[in-house]
């Protein structure tokens, strides 16, 4: 199973411009296919689809058909008529406005064939689109197009202290569309920066789109995912919507096989294997899903904990090399063909392990952007420790950060950006078990001190 979160956003997609101001960052829509040339489809193709559409719901109207397929009528039109000459439906009803509201059933030939088409590949739903509009698509609404200043990158860190000059490095980062390496000791914000960045492709990167499915060399593929994709347009379902058949056969600019969607961001951490990276064919139906990294086009991919997944971490970046390098990465079919598709987003590693055992020098180039996320300071400790009490409603002691580096951060211990957090919710313990409204005076604060920080092996032999 598939395990990947989703970070959630409730802003309007926006970028901003030199001066401040907010302005649409999004990508030109994929424009309706007036022919199935242009639609990448073959007349055979779409009439399989509409067969298999009719033997599921019975009978249809033709503009219900071409709602299901998301194609314009007068394409549909054509293949219906197409199953028509071959006696495959038959129109039972309903020829006030011509076809398009004709209602259409199967024959009995057409049951046969219907059923023998299941047995191929049991795909339905909208048409695909082919490979190549795809690719131009994903090239088109890159990470990289995204306008990325500190003016906007900067309030999706408010409340989380930076080291000084790291916001800069993080901004160029997201500028290059390329892969991003965060690398450091654990309890230093490594993941919450990766997903504050997700955040803000997610909330201000502008919306992208996303096919339902994609033709891969003659194979169906899934892509937009409901679970992982937010979309930002309506859903358009058949006959329940409350508009008219006029209004909804009326031609529109889009091309309906495609969701306008935020930006997506995708996190898989130890769970992460190399079968989840490529296409998963779904026994017995014919057709595939996309792997997560292929889902995450246009937005950002994160590997938490990296070099803690089950499969050598070693052979989950050999799989990347050619990726990261070309933008493209190559699928095997079922049947043993490699196919080409765009790997278009930000791919963020993030490790709390040494870099030179995880890789070697030739892949480390590879990762564009390196960013080392340390210890803090003691000035940036202060800052974190005193944010954590103001977020808690309390006062922070002026020598608490004294006392912590003196009697704790000694002999060689490191502080860490989370022990303020860790700190505060010790004493939070301590306090509502004693009855006690929460403080951080010296008593409960060398107590949570001694419980967080007591060594392993002294606690063992107590």
């Amino acid at each position: 199973m598939e395990s990947a979160s989703f970070l959630t956003g409730a802003r309007r997609d926006l970028a901003m411009e030199p001066d401040g101001s907010a302005a649409e960052a999004a990508p030109p829509a994929p424009t309706a296919p007036r022919t199935l040339k242009e639609a990448g489809i073959g007349l055979g193709q779409l009439s399989d689809l509409a067969l298999k559409l009719l033997y599921l719901h019975g009978s249809l109207a033709g503009y219900e058909v071409a709602q299901e397929l998301r194609l314009q009528f007068p394409l549909v039109d054509e293949a219906l008529g197409f199953l028509k000459d071959q006696r495959c439906v038959e129109v039972t009803s309903g020829d006030t406005m011509g076809p398009v509201s004709q209602q259409f059933t199967l024959t009995e030939l057409g049951r046969i064939r219907a059923r023998d088409l299941f047995e191929q590949c049991r795909y339905v739903g909208p048409a695909p689109v082919p490979l190549a509009d795809y690719a131009a698509q994903c090239r088109a609404q890159s990470v990289a197009s995204v306008p990325c200043r500190a003016s906007a990158l900067r309030p999706a860190f408010d409340g989380f202290v930076l080291e000084e000059g790291l916001l800069d490095q993080l901004g160029a980062a997201v500028c290059s569309g390329r892969s991003m390496f965060l690398f450091g000791p654990s309890g230093n914000g490594k993941t919450e920066i990766a997903r504050r960045l997700g955040r803000f492709l997610h909330e201000q990167g502008g919306e992208i789109f996303v096919p339902y499915a994609v033709d891969l060399d003659g194979a169906i593929v899934t892509v937009f995912d409901p679970s992982l994709h937010r979309p930002t347009d309506e859903h358009d379902a058949p006959g329940r919507d409350g508009r008219s058949i006029g209004e909804v056969v009326q031609e529109t600019p889009k091309d309906r096989r495609w969701r306008r969607v935020r930006r997506p961001v995708l996190v898989a951490a130890g769970e992460l294997t190399l079968d989840m990276l490529d296409l998963r064919h779904h026994p017995g139906s014919g057709y595939y899903t996309a792997p997560l990294h292929i889902k995450a086009n246009g937005g950002v991919f994160l590997i938490d904990d990296f070099g803690r997944q089950i499969v050598d971490p070693r052979e989950l970046l050999n799989r990347w090399i050619l990726p990261l390098e070309e933008k493209l990465d190559f699928l095997t079919l079922a049947t043993g063909r490699k196919v080409g598709v765009p790997f278009e987003q930000v791919t963020v590693f993030s490790t709390n392990l040494e870099p030179q055992s995880l890789m070697d020098a030739a892949f480390l180039r590879r990762l564009r952007h390196k960013l080392y996320i340390g210890p803090p300071s003691r000035e940036m400790y202060r800052a974190i420790l005193e944010q954590t009490c103001g977020q808690r409603g309390i006062d922070c002691p002026p020598d608490a950060v004294a006392y912590l580096f003196e009697n704790y951060y000694v002999d060689g211990r490191e502080p860490r950006s989370s022990d303020p957090r860790d700190l505060l919710e010790a004493a939070a313990a301590i306090c509502r078990f004693r009855d006690e409204s929460l403080r951080l005076d010296s008593t409960v604060l060398s107590e949570a001190a001694r419980r967080h920080f007591c060594p392993l092996q002294a606690a063992a032999s107590n």
